[in-house]
């Protein structure tokens, strides 16, 4: 087996649920089995038990990766090359009327 697993030690599978059309998938859970086909029954017995998903991912936990607490910077710092995606780079929106006045164009 890959991930360094022992012979006969059910691998960890992370399982991600997505309610209904539009959401994201959520992690729910975690499962043991040995290949993904039982991971899925699994899940299924344990994690759909009171709705009916939209679909049910299973990942095995050793390929999952994550970014540190530490490393947060590099991949979720603030682009200040690109202020146009934050909103303090737009003027606000007034109500206040033109010099022309309401228009019914």
């Amino acid at each position: 087996m890959s991930g360094g697993q022992s012979e006969g030690v059910p691998a960890s599978w992370e399982v991600f649920l997505c309610p209904r059309r539009g959401l994201a998938h959520q992690h729910v859970g975690s499962v043991r089995a040995h290949d993904p086909d039982t991971a899925l029954l699994r899940a299924r017995d344990l994690y759909t038990r009171r709705d009916d998903p939209l679909s049910l991912w299973v990942v095995r936990s050793d390929e999952v990766h994550t970014a540190a607490p530490d490393a947060r910077d590099p991949y979720f710092a603030n682009a200040a090359d690109k202020p146009y995606r934050y909103a303090e780079h737009f003027a606000p929106l007034t109500t206040e009327k033109g010099p022309e006045g309401d228009h019914d164009d």
